[in-house]
Formats: structure tokens, sequence, C-alpha cells
């Protein structure tokens, strides 16, 4: 049980802004045996919840705006903004992919995306990296 915790512990600190990898943590409990229907669950819900308070701290960003020691300039949102709309909701599909994947779930928050769009895309989109991670770790590793 504490190992299924602490994927899912690695998949939500992944998942923030801090540099960290949960696919390290999941391919070495699969190559223990551990049930790769619970590494799933742990990871997908796990890196879910971490996209999920990027989103609420975006969210929450833009009270902070007027205070002198905001460290996002207007020019810098303006630029975020205007990205994220080029692509739109569906790039949130993406917020598994390493660099940019951290900073569109803060964004979206921004912009104030619906939290039911934003979890429905953010979860199938890590859902299929850790399926697709688990099956090619099943054929590596066994």
């Amino acid at each position: 049980m504490l190992a299924y915790f602490s994927l899912f512990c690695s998949g939500l600190l992944a998942a923030t802004l801090f540099p960290a990898s949960s696919e390290i943590v999941l391919l070495a409990l699969l190559q223990q045996g551990y049930n790769p229907l619970w590494l799933f669950i742990a990871a997908t819900a796990g890196n879910t919840l971490g996209s999920c308070v990027n989103w609420y701290l975006g969210l929450k960003l833009l009270n902070f705006q007027h205070k002198r020691w905001f460290a996002v300039s207007a020019a810098a949102l303006s630029r975020a903004q205007q990205q994220f709309q080029r692509f739109g909701s569906w790039s949130l599909l993406f917020a598994w992919l390493p660099v940019v994947g951290d900073p569109l779930t803060f964004v979206a928050g921004v912009l104030k995306v619906r939290f039911k769009v934003f979890l429905l895309l953010v979860l199938v989109g890590k859902a299929a990296r850790y399926a697709i991670l688990i099956g090619l770790g099943n054929l590596w590793l066994v």
C-alpha cells in the first residue's frame, strides 16, 4: 500500500511546477511486480490532482496582480494567454508533456477554463500516457 501512495505523491509532485518524475517510480514499481492497475490508478490520480493544484493557483493568481511583489509581468501573462487561446482547451490533453504541461495547466486556471472541462481533458491525457507507459513497461521489463 505504501508503494502506491508513494507513486501517488510522486505523480502529484511531478505535475506541479516542481521538477520531478513519476515515470521512474512507476516503472520501478512495475518491475518489482506491483499490480499494474493500481499503479495506473495511483499515478493518474496523483498527477491529475497535481494539475488541479496548478489550475487553482492560476485561478487565484490574478488576485495578486496589483501587488508589488507579483513576479509575472502583464506582457508575460498576455503572451501565455494568447498561446493558450491559439490552441484552445483541447491543448490540455497534452498537459502530461514535460516542460510545457505544468505551465499549461497553470495558464488554464488564469484563463478560468471551466473546471469540469479542465479535469476531463487533463485526466484523459494523463491516463493515456500512464496506460501507454505501463503497456510498454510490461513489454520491456518482463
